[in-house]
């Protein structure tokens, strides 16, 4: 499951998912929780569940964002959407490890009342919407074997702190919500999931976006969450690796295997240690290439 793009769609919109679906985001994120008022709530459940049932071939994945434990909804959401079609879920306002294990106890009983594949179903983690969630981030290590990836977010996590704001007047985040930023990332790698970058709130603005993926790339973050149809495509392309890149690994990779006991090797009169190799493969991998 490549989790490079992941579009969010209103679970209450048959047309914007329709417009999403041929996109090119490899994940799709139906949407039960922010995107949808109170009043529509049932309606935007329906919804989901009979779009679930419609068994297309797809080249997405699909995720539904469900809400979050406080409210009493959770366990509806689950109940009308864990069903053949659906590939994971993304848990909002989680407070910690304690609450992957709680949807997964609830996706093991659904999955096989379904007749789903057991584990079939992957999580995903908005990982710094409390203030709680911020002191829990390494119990995500060891990893739930349905957890797929974290992903961080400001806006929840700023009024439950009572911010103000959560940027800097040129624009870039301030302290606090980098600091949620770095420990996410350092949380996800250490569980061995994906880092997936949150949303850019400005989808007019194209240049800004692609800046802003290529750091957080060039930081370690394998994916970004997109809000509009238009942000997909510079997404993918910021979070793909160039062509060059993949020429360097694959030299990379290729001299190490001709020298399997070398810690070092230099290649072009540039020096190489196990470090660049293990980033070689990473490069590769999110190619979807094994050399």
């Amino acid at each position: 499951m490549r989790l490079r793009s992941l579009l969010f769609v209103p679970g209450d919109s048959e047309r914007k998912f329709a417009k999403a679906r041929d996109i090119g985001a490899d994940v799709l994120i139906l949407d039960l929780e922010d995107a949808v008022a109170p009043s529509m709530k049932d309606a935007a459940r329906a919804q989901v569940s009979a779009l679930l049932d419609d068994r297309s071939p797809r080249d997405w994945a699909f995720f539904v964002r469900v809400n979050p434990f406080d409210t009493g909804l959770t366990d509806d959401d689950l109940a009308a959407v864990v069903k053949p079609g659906l590939d994971g879920l993304l848990i909002p306002k989680a407070n910690g490890a304690h609450d992957v294990v709680r949807i997964a106890e609830t996706l093991d009983r659904l999955e096989a009342a379904n007749g789903m594949e057991a584990g079939s179903v992957r999580i995903a983690v908005v990982a710094t919407e409390t203030p709680l969630a911020m002191f829990n981030l390494g119990s995500y290590t060891p990893a739930h074997p349905r957890l797929a990836a974290l992903t961080w977010g400001a806006e929840d996590l700023a009024a439950a702190i009572g911010a103000t704001g959560n940027k800097e007047e040129d624009g870039h985040w301030t302290d606090p919500y980098r600091l949620a930023r770095s420990l996410c990332l350092y949380a996800a790698a250490s569980a061995g999931v994906a880092p997936v970058d949150t949303l850019y709130a400005n989808f007019r603005d194209p240049e800004g976006l692609e800046a802003d993926c290529r750091r957080a790339r060039r930081d370690g973050f394998t994916g970004r969450i997109a809000i509009h149809p238009d942000q997909v495509a510079t997404i993918n392309r910021c979070f793909s690796p160039s062509d060059e890149e993949l020429a360097e690994a694959r030299k990379i990779v290729a001299a190490f295997a001709a020298q399997p006991d070398a810690g070092t090797l230099g290649i072009d009169g540039k020096m190489y240690d196990i470090p660049h190799l293990k980033a070689a493969h990473r490069t590769l991998a999110a190619a979807g290439d094994t050399a």
